[in-house]
């Protein structure tokens, strides 16, 4: 459907470097990075809001990189939503149909199905302001799907959203999905919605697009050492591995598969156990260590912790910690499966 060929584009401090990807019909894919990673002037030049300097768009085989944005068969939803504040919602909602001179009998129609999926019905009379976040999001989507576009595309569209909106919101995504069959193109910073919405998400970095794949494959097999610190790999240990055994300053720890030579490892925070006594898991690799620093952040806590030579990090809960009793000095006990380790 969508496809991207070595795209490149210098705007102000943004920079897009030789992104190619595709979309395919009824897939919801989500560009998944860092603010500042490019997202967002990518999505604009897709749309053709601007041009690339280099790199062309297709769309069904169809060479569109020098379309004018309407002739796209796009819709898009900027961050901010862009709903006209002096419309009612339904004017807003019917302006796509109306400059493409659909009949009044079909606007009402379309009007009244996408506002009953959507649950905006009852807000067809309203002006933008006197609506909450949450409802301006769904008139938004509702403004864009009326016109039934090829492709949607949506910028961090939760993005400004408490954390229970934004979740109601992600999960009536998915049903909006299934009943109204559109293809999608996503960008955010968003673990959460990559996870909850994505068929198959691509990693972008400093403006380029590093690794695509479906969730699990891109969340459980990061491409590289950077990609998985960024999607959470905060324990990356380096040593030399002989076979299923990685030695790194003085400890041994079991790999998942056999390696040889210098190799570094990978491991969540969240994957690591913590007990006062020994652990009695499956867990193959389990080590003594002491806590070196406990931080609070909110209803989880990090826990530094030194084994041997290597520094780890933990997560446990806020409860976990006060029932243990863990802070700076204490020892412990840490183990952690050895499928929960990705080798580079």
């Amino acid at each position: 459907m969508l496809q991207v060929k070595s795209l490149s584009k210098d705007w102000k401090e943004f920079r897009l470097r030789e992104i190619s990807f595709e979309v395919k019909k009824g897939e919801y894919f989500i560009i998944l990075g860092p603010s500042g990673a490019g997202k967002t002037l990518l999505l604009e030049v897709i749309a053709g809001i601007f041009s690339p300097d280099k790199g062309r768009i297709f769309m069904d085989g169809v060479d569109i990189t020098e379309l004018p944005p309407e002739k796209r068969g796009f819709a898009y939803i900027p961050q901010n939503y862009a709903l006209f504040p002096h419309m009612t919602v339904y004017n807003n909602i019917s302006y796509g149909l109306k400059i493409r001179k659909t009949p009044k009998i079909e606007i009402d129609k379309r009007i009244k199905e996408i506002s009953d999926i959507l649950g905006i019905d009852h807000l067809l009379h309203r002006k933008p302001k006197t609506l909450s976040g949450g409802e301006q999001q769904r008139v938004a989507i509702a403004r864009a799907l009326v016109i039934e576009p090829e492709l949607l595309l949506l910028d961090e569209p939760f993005a400004n959203l408490d954390v229970q909106t934004r979740g109601k919101l992600i999960d009536e995504m998915k049903r909006w999905r299934k009943e109204l069959g559109f293809t999608a193109l996503h960008v955010t910073h968003s673990f959460e919605e990559a996870i909850s919405l994505g068929d198959r998400v691509g990693v972008m970095l400093d403006g380029q697009l590093i690794q695509v794949g479906t969730v699990r494959e891109v969340f459980s097999r990061p491409v590289n050492e950077e990609v998985a610190k960024f999607l959470g790999f905060e324990n990356i240990i380096e040593g030399i591995a002989k076979g299923r055994v990685l030695t790194a300053n003085g400890l041994e720890i079991e790999l998942p598969k056999e390696a040889e030579g210098k190799i570094r490892v990978g491991l969540r925070p969240e994957d690591i156990i913590l007990s006062l006594s020994p652990i009695r898991t499956s867990a193959r690799n389990e080590f003594k260590a002491m806590v070196e620093a406990v931080e609070e952040l909110g209803p989880l806590v990090r826990v530094q912790l030194k084994t041997g030579g290597v520094e780890l990090r933990a997560f446990i809960t806020r409860s976990s910690m006060l029932e243990m009793g863990i802070k700076k000095g204490r020892e412990v006990y840490v183990g952690f499966k050895t499928s929960a380790l990705h080798v580079f």
